[in-house]
């Protein structure tokens, strides 16, 4: 592999006339690459974004739990008190502490509005608590506060943490799957122009045989050309992809949905790689169809 680069990168003039310089296939070639490179990023950009925000959320729901009361207009306070006086000897807890009007109304304003009348409606209190780290015994914990307050209910999350931890999973392979199918799509187009290049230089490759030019010979030279035009239509759909993405609206303008979207820190390399490995792609599709189609002239 190491002795192909300096192969790809020096130029040769004789061999280099043997691949149009212009035409359906060179053009073909790079649109391919940079259409297929810039689909690329954005797949990337939403399956990072996407983990990020499972993961984000996730890790928001890892050491709370929230213990949900419901009773009588008479009991509430005396169950409230009773289950933080529980949590408060309970090992594993960290803190314990009841929610206030204005922050369960917080809670449902974006499913009722802001004007939803919280102190009218027989609403459950909510006690938030947070472990520490040694964690507590969540059956014992459900234990205790069915004998002291019959009305508490302990919620965990364990319901929302799984779940987002599969989604996040499944984001990123979905990501890498779109990237699969796309280098696939990329692969199939350049070999499909590589073949018309072929075919159009038959008379020449015929010639070139007759004066003692190996395949080898003339197959580098489609390799080289093709491949170097995957990596410049590549980088330019990679530039005009990253561009694409910073360019997208803020988390602030354009809602909780879209928080996050594009890259972080060290993922804005990540598109970089991107014309590499269309380069490869090329490489390994010009190569085969080279081969393949100089047996058939034969």
């Amino acid at each position: 592999m190491r002795a192909l680069l300096p192969q790809l990168l020096r130029r040769d003039r004789q061999s280099d006339r043997v691949v149009p310089r212009s035409g359906h296939t060179a053009w073909l070639t790079s649109f391919t690459a940079g259409a297929m490179t810039f689909l690329a990023v954005f797949a990337l950009a939403l399956s990072m974004a996407a983990g990020r925000m499972a993961d984000r959320w996730s890790d928001a729901l890892a050491r709370t739990a929230t213990v949900r009361i419901s009773a009588p207009a008479d009991q509430i306070e005396m169950q409230t008190r009773a289950v933080l006086d529980v949590l408060a000897t309970t090992p594993g807890v960290e803190s314990a502490r009841a929610l206030s009007d204005e922050e369960q109304r917080k809670l449902l304003e974006p499913w009722f509005g802001p004007d939803l009348p919280v102190d009218s409606l027989p609403l459950p209190r909510l006690v938030e608590l947070t472990e520490d780290s040694t964690g507590y015994d969540a059956d014992g914990l459900r234990q205790r506060l069915l004998a002291e307050a019959p009305g508490a209910v302990l919620d965990d999350h364990t319901r929302w943490r799984r779940p987002l931890a599969v989604a996040a999973g499944r984001l990123r392979l979905l990501g890498l799957v779109s990237i699969l199918l796309i280098g696939g799509t990329m692969a199939g187009m350049i070999t499909l122009a590589a073949h018309a290049a072929l075919a159009a230089n038959a008379q020449v490759i015929r010639v070139l045989r007759l004066v003692g030019a190996r395949d080898s010979y003339i197959a580098r030279a489609f390799v080289r050309r093709f491949t170097l035009r995957a990596l410049a239509g590549s980088a330019v759909g990679a530039l005009l992809g990253m561009i694409g993405v910073a360019i997208l609206p803020s988390a602030d303008t354009a809602g909780g949905f879209l928080t996050g979207l594009g890259f972080t820190g060290w993922g804005w390399l990540l598109p970089a790689v991107l014309p590499l490995l269309a380069a490869a792609v090329a490489f390994a599709a010009t190569r085969f169809a080279a081969f393949s189609r100089l047996k058939e002239l034969t």
